[in-house]
């Protein structure tokens, strides 16, 4: 290990930066951070493992933390008096990522998992199949897998997966993060334009992932989606390393979902095991032959991995059942896109037949914020049976793109009236599925609440 440092990290509570402090904080370092919004579970999280939190952005907070290194994260942007402080200083500073490449997977078996959807989820599976096989991964995913409870840890194996996102750097560093992650053996999960704030069309996105593609290494693996387009213009653009497909049609296939969640697994056409579990959806079979395949690229005998995934649990805000009052299901997920919501809808269809499914949706990300893929939404969301959209703060008209289904369609500029609205509605039976890749305003609880307060006065 290198010596022990003082890191400051600006931009210290998201998913990544904290838990790039965990790992840096397990491996001897003293950790300290800012962010504008210091609040639980990051927070709580971070304090626990003794690392101090600065509230907001000021320049004065480099007296206070007079650090080896500033790491910053990618939501720090010029004109921040910290970060122009610390540039006009000549502070040293470097990237989450650079900072992991360089200290934590300089000598590590990589194992990044990339793709517009289902990275977490990918990722905590091939995690825990690499854990179960006794292997000890490293690793630093963008959620909390419930088999882990955790989101990242440090270890002393030589195996690390980490979810590898495309969005850029640093305001430094305009490449995508996972140019930084030394891959051995690569999932490339899928490939939509996604990140609209930063790349201007698919092209430019497939471009990155060639960048990948890139640096893998002759004797690595890339484990690709072989039903996507896109991914297959990637790899036209040049791939040094050998190739295994996953999908309908493709070395790595899954048999037809059964009414209990269960799937049979081939390789090369032959029978490998049977997957038993509760998780949802088809886009779940192909993130299980994913993991599956770069799992068995680091040394696990499919039979294994099998084993492992059939006891997965999932990843939190993935479908996560978050109560059930008087017979009515309320979920948290994290879709934020167009193809995410299409997805998880036909994942609880399946599962729930005729019952009815309210999906209740923020489009917050900034894709979604800027309007780009609001000609897919209508289609994406038609499998639900009635549509709540809570459109703050848009730069686009929602009415005009949920037109075409009708009035199944509702759209609230707040919560409160749009949870009255829910609990009016609801019945008995009935699956509301929230999607957001934020808070959401607590939107879950307070439906919850106010189902459990409409509940007990038709009981009084």
């Amino acid at each position: 290990m290198t010596h022990a440092m003082h890191l400051h990290i600006l931009g210290i509570c998201g998913t990544f930066m904290g838990g790039l402090a965990k790992i840096a904080r397990e491996r001897g370092h003293v950790v300290t951070g800012c962010d504008a919004q210091v609040y639980p579970p990051m927070s709580d999280q971070l304090r626990n493992l003794g690392i101090q939190l600065h509230e907001g952005y000021d320049a004065a907070q480099l007296e206070t933390y007079k650090a080896d290194l500033y790491v910053v994260g990618n939501a720090m942007t010029r004109g921040m008096p910290v970060v122009e402080e610390m540039l006009n200083r000549g502070l040293p500073y470097c990237s989450g990522p650079q900072w992991l490449s360089e200290h934590v997977l300089q000598d590590k078996w990589v194992l990044p998992v990339a793709g517009t959807h289902g990275k977490s989820t990918t990722a905590s599976m091939l995690a825990w199949i690499l854990a179960h096989a006794g292997l000890n991964p490293g690793f630093l995913i963008g959620g909390i897998a419930r088999n882990f409870n955790m989101s990242a840890l440090a270890t002393d194996s030589p195996f690390f997966v980490i979810e590898a996102d495309e969005y850029d750097t640093a305001f430094f560093d305009k490449r995508s993060k996972f140019v930084w992650y030394r891959p051995r053996t690569a999932i490339l999960n899928n490939l939509e334009l996604d990140h609209a704030d930063i790349f201007p069309d698919l092209a430019a996105i497939e471009k990155q992932f060639h960048h990948l593609v890139r640096i893998v290494p002759a004797n690595g693996l890339l484990v690709v989606n072989g039903e996507e387009a896109a991914l297959g213009r990637v790899l036209e653009r040049g791939c040094w390393t050998s190739v295994e497909r996953f999908g309908d049609g493709q070395a790595w296939s899954a048999g037809p979902l059964r009414a209990d969640g269960a799937f049979d697994v081939r390789l090369h056409g032959e029978m490998q095991g049977t997957v038993r579990w509760e998780l949802m959806g088809e886009h779940n079979r192909r993130n299980a032959l994913a993991a599956l395949a770069a799992a068995r690229h680091a040394g696990v005998p499919v039979a294994r991995g099998i084993e492992a995934l059939s006891l997965f649990q999932g990843v939190k805000r993935r479908m996560e059942v978050r109560g059930v009052v008087n017979g009515i299901t309320v979920y948290d997920d994290f879709a934020h896109h167009p193809t995410a919501f299409a997805t998880t809808i036909a994942g609880l269809r399946q599962r729930v037949g005729a019952q009815r499914i309210v999906a209740v949706f923020e489009p917050r990300s900034n894709t979604m914020k800027l309007g780009t893929m609001q000609g897919a939404l209508a289609k994406s969301l038609e499998a639900a049976d009635l549509v709540y959209c809570h459109a703050a703060h848009l730069g686009w008209d929602p009415a005009k793109a949920l037109a075409p289904l009708s009035s199944r369609a509702a759209i609230y500029h707040d919560i409160e009236p749009m949870v009255e609205a829910l609990s009016q509605v609801l019945r008995s039976g009935d699956h509301v599925l929230v999607m957001s890749n934020g808070g959401f305003g607590g939107i879950h609880a307070k439906l919850l609440q106010r189902l459990g307060a409409a509940h007990r006065d038709a009981a009084d």
